[in-house]
């Protein structure tokens, strides 16, 4: 993992800047002494849902989604974590059974720390439990927003909330182009970005082809690129949706 250090005030990193970006240099080395470091690929579980908690993960590089199951099998992505990022936690703090399996979107590389020395780490540094707190605030934060952007958005508006906040959380790990384009990091599928913004894979493909129109986003196979962020910003801040035509659903799959 990067040695980059982003503390702010002696307390945290910035907004979305990850974890670990917010541990200085002994934090990093306790931390890596209390854990090993795997390998997960593509779609293999970090953690289960409904399972006992025994252990954390710190993502060092690599996607992956938060996904939930009811009862009748149908799941929902909560939520998208990338490089820096702590995973599978909260269950191991609150000692509860996992709310949510955590899978990997494409190889991801990670430090993981049984529960008891993680917990351990944190009694010897009372200063990153003020992380770990400020870290499920801004989650609560971010669920917050997805609930309002769900009740006051549709269509490609609803996917320009969703594409703006996973551009600028990409921004902070991959080079923007020389037009200040983005590529998006987490290699999502149609169907994985309709359950995380409550759509069906047509209504996605049909909000894709406005924001291609637009001049807002560029498809592939596996690819999606915002060609301009602060235009996509923009649309997503604007009321009615203009959804023009639809686009063929296969505009952007995986």
């Amino acid at each position: 993992m990067s040695e980059r250090t982003t503390t702010r005030g002696g307390l945290a990193a910035g907004p979305g800047e990850g974890f670990w970006h917010a541990l200085d240099g002994p934090e990093r080395t306790a931390l890596r002494d209390a854990g090993r470091a795997r390998t997960y690929r593509p779609r293999a579980p970090l953690c289960y849902q409904g399972d006992d908690s025994d252990h954390i993960i710190v993502i060092e590089s690599g996607w992956a989604k938060v996904v939930a199951s009811s009862a009748d099998g149908h799941s929902v992505v909560l939520a998208v974590r990338g490089p820096g990022d702590l995973v599978c936690e909260s269950a191991v703090l609150g000692r509860r059974e996992r709310s949510a399996t955590v899978q990997a979107l494409d190889e991801l590389r990670a430090l993981l720390v049984p529960a008891a020395r993680f917990t351990a780490f944190l009694d010897a540094h009372p200063r990153v439990w003020m992380l770990v707190s400020g870290t499920f605030v801004r989650r609560l934060d971010d669920a917050d927003r997805r609930l309002r952007a769900h009740v006051s958005a549709q269509g490609a508006r609803r996917l320009a909330i969703l594409l703006a906040g996973l551009a600028d959380m990409s921004a902070r790990h991959v080079a923007a182009g020389p037009g200040g384009e983005v590529p998006i990091g987490p290699p999502l599928s149609q169907e994985e970005l309709g359950s995380w913004m409550d759509a069906s894979r047509e209504t996605v493909a049909r909000a894709l082809a406005v924001l291609r129109d637009e001049g807002l986003v560029r498809t592939g196979r596996r690819r999606l690129t915002v060609l301009d962020p602060a235009g996509l910003r923009a649309f997503a801040r604007t009321p009615g949706d203009r959804e023009g035509g639809a686009g063929p659903p296969g505009a952007f799959t995986m």
